[in-house]
């Protein structure tokens, strides 16, 4: 049976979602355990013009809800959440991986040829399902989840390869 496009990409969004959420546990033991404050984390970046840990988060779970949203013809939804704390971040990541898992498996038929019509910054772009979810939302997703796992790792908190790709 071939691979269908929700295998391709709800239980990959919930599961990096749910290591992402593990990593954050971690990040707030690490700032409790050194007595940092736990906002010094939240808001570190790698570079001054790149995204804080907490835009990291906020964009690897917009791709998770955007995409599957997108590919089954749903209107994306919309966080009314905060991003100050790790547990802010948690309620982001377990709202993401709640709307993504609860859209129906049925409702991805025939998604790889739809046509997804999204923003991206002042422009819009036109792809295929199969090209929006591997060449955009996927990429994308993947970029912020691994970014967040690097700007804590280079902050110091005690991460493995088996955090973000889990066991």
């Amino acid at each position: 049976m071939p691979l269908t496009m929700y295998q391709a990409s709800v239980p990959v969004y919930g599961r990096l979602l749910r290591n992402l959420s593990g990593i954050l546990d971690k990040a707030a033991a690490h700032a409790a355990a050194k007595k940092i404050d736990p906002t010094i984390l939240i808001y570190a970046r790698l570079y001054p013009t790149m995204w804080s840990v907490s835009e990291q988060v906020r964009a690897a779970c917009n791709h998770a809800t955007r995409g599957p949203a997108r590919l089954t013809g749903t209107p994306p939804p919309a966080f009314d959440g905060k991003d100050a704390t790790f547990q802010d971040l948690k309620a982001r990541i377990a709202w993401a991986i709640a709307f993504a898992e609860g859209i129906p498996q049925s409702a991805f038929d025939a998604a790889e040829d739809r046509e997804i019509v999204f923003p991206t910054g002042d422009d819009e772009r036109r792809l295929t399902g199969r090209d929006y979810l591997l060449a955009f939302s996927m990429p994308n997703f993947y970029f912020h989840v691994t970014t967040a796992y690097d700007i804590l790792r280079h902050n110091g908190v005690p991460l493995e390869k088996d955090d973000f790709v889990g066991t």
